[in-house]
């Protein structure tokens, strides 16, 4: 601990700075409190010599304490008495406890005249003037604020006082963040420029603040949205604009414990007017909390005057203090066009359309931008970028969905040239977003694009998805409505809106599979049953619609769809079974070029009556029979195989379908 010189020793030194004069004024401070002590002690003579006397003044805590500053600068004993509003007999009883801290003379001093070697209450009000009982209390000053701590005696008076030790070292002129709020809180910085838009939310908070009446509390902001490294940018350079030191705190983090509550919250309002510390209480990741958690969090923002601003995905209302909520979006695609040319330098030159194309697909930050940036510059391709761009986006969906790793090629999908051609405008749709909504200015940017396809099992619905991903280069995730839908509506829509949050702005195809679990008759309700179906259906396409990118709609039910439903679909495709020659075609293709083959018939095989995905299932349930065998795939291995699919699929196989084989 450090321990200031006392003041009588200290005047020869001389003052190069602010903290050495604040030493010095808070020696002399310090001086002026031993002085009470000596002239109440019981036996003066060995306590006070010569120096002493003749430095005693009758005014304890006059103008030359309060007064003095440095260069401008106020001591800390001024800014402590002016920021808490301490009166002389709680700054004094304050001194009194940091000399005990700061001066191994103090416990002799305190005991001569007490009877007891530390600092108590019933001291204090013996030795200085202006004495009053109220600043004892708990709602006094020094108890409220908790810049003194009471030990454990007895009575009241004459328990132990301890000052606080932040308090201690303000006072030594150490600036430093409240150990009991740096285990859970961290500073705020970033090395993110901001984007024109995110700088016009900064000036509107920071005038919202300054404009405010020093009167009433602090507007609380709200920022919104989905991007948490944006939130600590515009946190950030809203504080260093105001000239705040900016914290993060996890609103997990806060204790649920009331009487804690209330103590941290006074911690916090202390730092604050001790070191201009700004929270950023980050409720994010809290939409699911129990109603508990939600409590403390509202608590805590109604109850806690410093500048305040909290990250939610959704908008919450604040009953009591006043809140400005804003919604934070990712930067203008102008501005990501800017961040990915700033960020890639001169390789951005020769990348425009690319740019364009990713800025198109993906809506992303400023902070991930520069995160694929880092990397990029190595890449020897746009289509590298891309993919890049593909990983940093994969981090959420991979919890809600099934990433599907695509193998289909356009050559391996057999569909009627009709189906073919809106599959082809379906991906020239995509590919060509950004020049038909940006440069040719049809400015439909937040219309999503949907699909439908429709057919039975097995006719290609999913190789199609896959063909698309493949040329698009996009990720593709297929949902499974049944675990997503629940027999109550607000469950299902929540469980859809995470998966739409979470793929907001990553750039991938959703394949929502098992369509049929929401269509319940879609346009005819008999009961509540089917109410909700159709509520959770309607979501289902709403959030469709307005998705940025591709959501496709997987069904085997045509029967259940009326013209009104259909028109919600910019595309439909029709998966029709396959008819024989189709079939060829597939039991042509099925292998890969290394399986080795021996007197396979495709005109035959194509009797067999079943879809292209049966057709695979046989095709690889042969070659296992085959390469068990040591034998090259042949139709004896094909027939065992399309046995063992027709089992499965509790159909029987017809003397027609096998005719010919062996």
């Amino acid at each position: 601990m450090t321990v200031v010189t006392p003041y009588s020793n200290r005047r020869s030194h001389r003052i190069q700075n602010w903290h050495d004069a604040n030493q010095q004024f808070l020696s002399q401070s310090l001086e002026q409190i031993r002085q009470a002590l000596v002239e109440n002690a019981v036996d003066q003579t060995e306590l006070l010599n010569h120096e002493l006397r003749a430095a005693l003044n009758d005014d304890l805590l006059g103008e030359g304490v309060l007064g003095s500053s440095y260069d401008g600068q106020p001591f800390t004993v001024e800014l402590i008495a002016r920021i808490f509003d301490l009166n002389e007999f709680e700054l004094s009883i304050l001194l009194l406890c940091a000399g005990m801290e700061l001066d191994g003379q103090w416990p002799e001093l305190c005991e001569a005249v007490s009877g007891v070697a530390y600092p108590t209450f019933g001291l204090a009000l013996s030795i200085f003037k202006k004495a009053s009982w109220e600043v004892l209390t708990p709602s006094g000053t020094l108890r409220r604020s908790h810049l003194i701590e009471i030990g454990d005696r007895n009575t009241l008076v004459n328990s132990p006082l301890r000052i606080d030790e932040r308090i201690l070292h303000y006072l030594t002129g150490v600036q430093y963040l409240d150990e009991r709020l740096q285990t859970i809180m961290s500073p705020v910085r970033s090395a993110i420029a901001l984007v024109p838009s995110h700088a016009k939310l900064v000036d509107r908070i920071s005038s919202a603040w300054t404009q405010s009446s020093p009167d009433t509390y602090l507007p609380a902001i709200q920022l919104v949205g989905e991007d948490s490294a944006t939130f600590r940018t515009v946190a950030f350079h809203v504080c260093r604009q105001l000239g705040l030191n900016l914290h993060a705190l996890p609103a997990e983090a806060l204790p649920t414990d009331w009487q804690q509550l209330n103590t941290f919250s006074t911690l916090c309002e202390r730092e604050y007017q001790l070191s201009n510390m700004a929270v950023l209480l980050k409720c994010e990741d809290l939409a699911n909390e129990e109603a508990a958690r939600q409590s403390v969090i509202a608590n805590f923002i109604q109850n806690t005057n410093l500048p305040l601003i909290v990250t939610s995905r959704d908008h919450h209302r604040q009953h009591q203090r006043p809140t400005i909520s804003l919604n934070i979006t990712h930067p203008t695609s102008a501005e990501q066009r800017q961040l990915w040319e700033s960020g890639l330098g001169k390789k951005a030159k020769n990348w425009e359309a690319p740019i364009r194309s990713i800025v198109s697909q993906f809506n992303m930050g400023p902070s991930a931008i520069g995160t694929v940036c880092l990397q990029g510059k190595a890449a020897d391709s746009p289509e590298e970028l891309q993919t890049l761009c593909r990983i940093q986006a994969r981090s959420k969906l991979d919890e809600l969905a099934q990433r599907i790793e695509t193998r289909a090629e356009r050559d391996t999908l057999v569909l009627p040239e009709k189906e073919q051609a809106i599959l082809q405008a379906l991906v020239a749709h995509m590919s060509q977003r950004s020049r038909v909504y940006e440069d040719w200015g049809f400015d439909d940017k937040s219309s999503g694009i949907s699909a439908l396809f429709i057919g039975a099992s097995g006719t290609g619905k999913t190789t199609a998805a896959e063909v698309i991903s493949r040329e698009l280069n996009m990720d593709i995730y297929r949902i499974e409505l049944s675990s997503v839908v629940s027999k109550h509506v607000a469950d299902t829509k929540k469980n859809l809106q995470h998966i739409f949050d979470a793929a907001k702005g990553s750039g991938v195809i959703l394949l929502f599979d098992e369509a049929e679990t929401l269509f319940s008759n879609h346009s005819q309700v008999i009961d509540a049953k089917d109410r909700d179906a159709n509520r959770g259906m309607n979501y289902l396409l709403k959030r469709m619609e307005t998705y940025r990118g591709l959501s496709i709609l997987k069904t085997n039910l045509e029967s259940s769809m009326d013209s009104a439903f259909l028109r919600r679909f910019r595309f439909v495709i029709q998966f029709p079974f396959p008819d024989a020659k189709q079939r060829a075609k597939f039991w042509r293709e099925v292998f890969p070029e290394g399986t080795p083959t021996e007197g396979l018939v495709p005109e035959r095989l194509a009797k067999l009556s079943i879809a292209g995905g049966n057709i695979r299932n046989i095709a690889l349930n042969a070659a296992f029979i085959a390469a068990d065998a040591g034998e090259p795939v042949m139709m004896k291995h094909l027939l065992s195989a399309a046995k063992r699919e027709y089992s499965n699929l509790e159909r029987p196989l017809t003397d027609a379908e096998m005719k010919g084989w062996i």
